[in-house]
């Protein structure tokens, strides 16, 4: 099945924490501040089949020169179906000729975000303050 990927389309709370949820992201536990967040991005991306949100992701960005795709998830059910690599690609079309684009990435996630085009920044280490148990 297609999905229909959207740059900025609108998102409903109940639909993003049932996304979250299947994905065990912590952030689904702060779901006013999480549709604060996603709702305030510089870009959101949403991938919907049939009308159901099945993917989205998000931006912050200075507009000019820098860009930082903190979430990017698809549920469960749809892994492996290119929804992913569809939003990013969307993504990185709105980012296209920045400086600098960054994003953290762990587990298989790491090899997806080494197929389109990320690579380890030099000798940077991932470094954060962190108040979740994951994600």
């Amino acid at each position: 099945m297609l999905a229909q990927v959207a740059l900025d389309g609108p998102v409903e709370r109940d639909e993003v924490i049932a996304l979250y949820r299947a994905n065990e992201w912590s952030s689904a536990e702060k779901p006013d501040a999480l549709l604060a967040a996603l709702r305030n991005s510089h870009a959101l991306v949403t991938a919907r089949i049939d009308g159901h949100l099945v993917g989205l992701g998000n931006a912050l960005s200075d507009g000019h020169l820098v860009a930082y795709f903190p979430h990017m998830l698809v549920h469960p059910d749809f892994h492996g179906q290119g929804i992913g690599r569809q939003m990013m690609q969307a993504l990185l079309g709105r980012y296209q000729g920045f400086h600098q684009l960054m994003l953290v990435a762990d587990g298989d996630a790491v090899r997806f975000y080494e197929r389109l085009g990320f690579a380890r920044a030099g000798r940077t280490e991932p470094m954060w303050i962190y108040a979740g148990h994951d994600h």
